[in-house]
């Protein structure tokens, strides 16, 4: 067959857009299989090859569930709020809605390219209004049911962006964005509670199907610890400092305490420190640093003791000195904690520097050389001495707080509740009204969705204020509740909350009333399948899971869980082995290989390249391999002799329909097309197959290479669409081999190779091996002492 792909990939992306062979039905009556990937950001520079591969996974799974008779939704959508595309406007003067659709048209059209089976009349866009009026609705019930708060905090601001970041967004003291140095800043910022479902996130883990190391990720995050609250009494009237402690059995090893520089104790008793000038210095230099510089924990130490007030060790009457240091944050725990030197790093180095006792509480290290970490007997620790078991000793220390009334059991998570608001115009309005009487007000429901005014002007003002807040007509409303004078909050939403709930919005993605239809919701959810990268296992998937239970709990949605299963997929490396960068010179754009190539070869290469879930660079002449055998495939018309069955290869056949079958469920994509190819070599070598054999083959490779496979099927008489004919089945039976080659040995030294039946007994295959003329030949003249057969691998006669 001649192999056009120019010509047949057109005509297959326009016979499957025309005929709507992809579209999700709604006929609840089919068993359903619904795919989701990570919809993208369509950023101005286009698709590049990681995109394909994230995609290509899914989309291999979903072309096969078709195949398998299921009512399959795999959608595409576009997570289009963000900065890059308002920094893009600001710097050309063109808005966003502009720049967002023509990034959209070219997303688009790329995609079509490859041959995706997207379901493209379920397209969603975040900053369309009719999407992100539920957007609003969900933060209004959110708002309702005590969830989300207005707070001043201290924050990450990026002042390149102008825009509050989350500590998720600022990892490492840099920008996500523009990866800019953070400072800190004193602003209002409103907050989500994840925190408040942070046992629930805990506990769903166990009910879902994610990779290890996925789960483990989201644990870490959320990062859950028990141990106990205590409080120190002050020097000052009647003020206890509260502190949190994973290990309340070392508090008689507790010689000073840490204050965070902000804490408002330290203004309440400013007229008490003798040296409150140094504490504001220390404060203010602090301000300059951003959080990841504070919680460093190779840095110099750097604190200021607190002269005048002093704190008593609730355990042993001790009065024990109180610094300020930087690494104390007021956003973590208490804003203070007690130090125990002898068995914390951190501690211990402070400890030194500013020469405060080091008491020993755990027997095992040399206290005088470090801290000692490790697990121990309890000493110096009155009615703790001689525990051996940590678990124990922070139970008795526990049982003895409570006692006393000086501390309780507690529970901590390093998860914080979620930063929710950016200073910035290309986001989703906040749907608050803030009035000097009735305080802050919900916009009625009836009147969202809350639509961002259009502007020429998108520049963030100087002191990090929203675009926003200049347009008086946009700011000054009435009061819903009493109306009177009010003001529109102007703050927008993080890029994180479009894609908090965008897998609902698939199911039925026009409907106005509602985020979706009950009986749609209870037929489609929870998605099957979710595959994406590891970058976002962590805060895109415990902010969409957060959504999806809090939704769950207010009856909106049918499952606990919005993602049955959850799979990632490597990095390409540029053909360098590099990570793929502009400024490298080594992005692979996919566009050029469908020109040269075409799609198939593409779609075939990406997924055998390598593990799915494994980094592996790109390679140009890999790239031709698959050319190749995309050829090959295309002449095996040629081959065709009569209908039925090959005897010769019969077992094959069997042997790559359960392989390719399973290894896509498996993602072991690679080995599957592997056999394939291996497949078309004992075929090329026995020199025909039959039409039945082809059509099996073509059924086969389908998924991974549709449009060559549809081309095939036309030709060869096969009626309707490849891509919807029956999934090849396979019987088990015929996966055994009828014979097996075995080694033949002479006192252990190989001889010869015979071909013996599978199931032989030892007299058959012995039988078998001494007519073999090599073995004759060797033991002709000699006496045989043992002759040994292990089944299907090896005969070894022992002669003299």
């Amino acid at each position: 067959m001649k192999y056009d792909f120019k010509q047949i990939e057109a005509k297959w992306q326009d016979r499957w857009e025309e005929s709507g062979i992809f579209h999700a039905s709604d006929d609840f009556s089919k068993p359903k299989f619904y795919g989701l990937i990570e919809f993208p950001y369509p950023s101005g520079a286009g698709m590049h090859v990681g995109h394909i591969k994230a995609y290509s996974g899914l989309e291999v799974i979903s072309r096969k569930r078709r195949m398998q008779g299921y009512n399959v939704l795999y959608p595409i959508g576009f997570d289009a709020f963000g900065l890059p595309t308002e920094n893009y406007a600001i710097k050309t003067g063109t808005h966003p809605r502009q720049v967002t659709d023509k990034n959209i048209e070219r997303f688009t059209g790329q995609l079509k390219r490859v041959g995706f089976s997207f379901d493209w009349t379920r397209t969603v866009d975040t900053t369309e209004e009719s999407y992100y009026k539920w957007t609003q609705w969900i933060f209004l019930k959110m708002f309702e049911n005590g969830l989300v708060f207005r707070d001043t905090a201290l924050v990450n601001y990026c002042p390149s962006c102008k825009v509050v970041l989350s500590n998720e967004d600022s990892q490492g003291g840099k920008c996500d964005i523009c990866h800019s140095d953070i400072v800190q800043k004193s602003k209002d910022v409103w907050y989500l509670r994840i925190t408040k479902y942070a046992d629930k996130l805990l506990s769903g883990l166990d009910s879902v199907d994610y990779l290890p190391n996925i789960k483990m990720q989201q644990v870490n995050w959320i990062g859950k610890s028990t141990g106990a609250f205590v409080n120190f009494k002050l020097s000052v009237a009647d003020e206890k400092l509260r502190i949190y402690t994973t290990r309340p059995d070392t508090l008689f090893g507790v010689t000073f305490m840490v204050m965070a520089p902000e804490h408002p104790l330290l203004e309440k008793y400013a007229d008490r420190i003798a040296n409150y000038a140094d504490v504001v210095n220390y404060r203010e230099e602090c301000a300059k640093k951003t959080e990841f510089e504070r919680t460093q924990l190779v840095k110099d130490k750097t604190g200021v003791k607190i002269e005048g007030i002093a704190a008593i060790n609730p355990i042993n009457g001790k009065e024990i000195p109180i610094f300020i240091s930087d690494y104390v944050m007021m956003g973590y725990g208490t804003g203070a904690i007690m130090a125990v030197p002898a068995h914390d790093d951190r501690d211990y180095d402070f400890a030194k520097k500013f020469g405060i006792d080091i008491i020993e509480v755990i027997k095992g290290g040399d206290i005088s050389k470090a801290a000692y970490t490790e697990s121990g007997e309890m000493v110096n620790s009155d009615f703790l001495n001689g525990y051996t078991d940590k678990a124990t000793s922070i139970a008795a220390m526990i049982k003895y707080l409570e006692e006393k009334g000086i501390g309780e059991e507690g529970v901590q998570f390093k998860m914080k509740d979620w930063a929710f608001n950016r200073q910035r115009y290309w986001g989703e309005p906040i749907p608050i009204v803030h009035c000097e009487k009735c305080g802050m007000v919900a916009v009625p429901y009836e009147e969202l969705p809350l639509r961002l005014p259009n502007v020429t002007e998108f520049a963030p003002g100087e002191g990090g204020e929203s675009p926003l807040a200049k347009i008086e007509e946009y700011v000054n409303c009435k009061c819903p509740k009493c109306g009177g004078a009010a003001k529109r909050e102007t703050d927008t939403m993080p890029q994180w909350a479009g894609s908090s709930w965008y897998f609902l919005r698939y199911i039925d993605p026009h409907n106005s009333e509602a985020i979706a239809a009950p009986q749609k919701l209870n037929y489609w959810m929870p998605v099957d399948w979710y595959n994406g990268g590891m970058e976002h296992v962590t805060r895109h998937m415990i902010y969409s899971r957060f959504w999806h239970k809090f939704l769950y709990d207010i009856g909106v949605v049918n499952t606990e869980e919005p993602y049955a299963k959850r799979t990632a997929q490597g990095l390409i490396l540029g053909p360098d082995g590099d990570k793929m960068s502009k400024s490298k010179g080594n992005v692979v754009d996919p566009n050029d290989t469908v020109d040269e190539y075409g799609a198939d070869v593409l779609r075939v290469y990406i997924l055998f390249m390598g593990d799915y879930a494994s980094a592996a660079p790109w390679s140009e002449s890999s790239v031709r391999g698959c050319k190749r055998f995309i050829e090959r495939v295309a002449e095996l018309p040629s081959l065709v002799k009569g209908s039925g069955v090959t005897p010769q290869l019969e077992s094959k056949f069997h042997k790559t329909v359960k392989k390719v079958s399973q290894d896509i469920e498996e993602l072991k994509f690679n080995t599957a097309i592997a056999a394939m190819m291996s497949l078309v070599n004992d075929i090329e070598a026995h020199g025909s197959i039959t039409s039945d054999e082809l059509m099996t083959f073509v059924r086969l490779l389908c998924p991974f290479a549709p449009h060559i496979c549809e081309e095939m099927w036309e030709q060869n008489g096969g009626s309707g669409f490849c891509s919807l004919a029956p999934w090849p089945e396979y019987d088990e039976a015929k996966t055994v081999d009828a014979t097996v080659e075995i080694a033949v040995q002479i006192n252990g030294k190989m001889r010869s190779v015979i071909l013996v039946p599978a199931k032989a007994e030892k007299d058959e295959a012995i039988a078998i091996a001494k007519m073999d003329e090599k073995i004759i030949a060797a033991i002709e003249g000699k006496n045989i002492v043992k002759e040994i057969y292990v089944p299907g691998r090896i005969v070894n006669i022992v002669v003299r």
